[in-house]
């Protein structure tokens, strides 16, 4: 994508301390540099106009602003980085067709092209309030995990439902033609319109995402369309554990 056809557009990273499988996370050191700085980094790589980390912590904001990295700081009681988010775009005073890219703050090798796909994906479904992205699987293990989320998209690549569960269920797997019961894995990049992230704040949980905890039902629940862009190949896995970091800090 060039410069020339991407839609305008920022990104955001919400980053918080707390976690439980690996503590202080955003600040784990990779090649020098906190992580949140190297995800910075890797945004600024792509064609946003503005990149700006959104975080509860004075540690964050510190190592930051030493690296010239836009931080904003936000309240601390947010229960999801979506919400942290919102209040970023109502700091911003952001206008309601504002894009806004959601990337994840343990992504330090998320493709910048990707980035681009998300927002391009948002901008070419008028219709939409968000996007994300999704890529085929086959292997039977990753389609039975529960930690695998799965989506179910309609003719015009919105998302119909996300789960933990193995959807669609194919009832018949020795049938002559399975057309459409591909298995797609749900990839966690979001773009937002900020009409919705104005609205978020006040959308109360939703059953199903109570149920499968996956806050993009919220979303489904109360009619709001999600445009699903389809990668040809899945990014590389974010930091969730020592291990994870271990394996990123061999690539810097």
């Amino acid at each position: 994508m060039t410069s020339a056809s991407a839609p305008e557009f920022l990104v955001v990273i919400p980053a918080r301390l707390g976690s439980t499988r690996l503590p202080r996370k955003p600040l784990a050191d990779i090649g020098g540099k906190p992580m949140v700085v190297r995800v910075a980094e890797r945004a600024k790589q792509s064609l946003a106009k503005q990149v700006v980390v959104a975080t509860d912590s004075a540690e964050i904001l510190a190592a930051c602003q030493a690296h010239q990295i836009e931080c904003i700081l936000t309240r601390d009681d947010h229960a999801t980085g979506t919400d942290r988010i919102a209040e970023v775009a109502h700091l911003l005073k952001l206008p309601e067709q504002t894009l806004v890219v959601n990337v994840q703050g343990d992504e330090p090798a998320i493709p910048a092209e990707l980035i681009n796909q998300v927002a391009l994906a948002l901008a070419s479904n008028p219709d939409c309030a968000i996007s994300t992205v999704a890529v085929a699987i086959s292997d039977p293990k990753e389609i039975a995990n529960p930690n695998v989320v799965k989506v179910v998209l309609n003719r015009a690549n919105h998302a119909l439902y996300f789960s933990r569960a193995a959807i669609p269920f194919v009832r018949d797997p020795d049938a002559s033609s399975q057309e459409g019961s591909g298995y797609l894995r749900h990839i966690g990049i979001y773009a937002y319109r900020a009409a919705f992230l104005h609205a978020y704040a006040r959308l109360k949980p939703a059953p199903a995402e109570q149920a499968e905890a996956l806050e993009q039902l919220r979303a489904l629940w109360y009619g709001y369309q999600i445009a699903v862009h389809i990668a040809p190949e899945t990014p590389p896995a974010g930091v969730d554990t020592p291990e994870d970091l271990e394996r990123i800090r061999q690539t810097f």
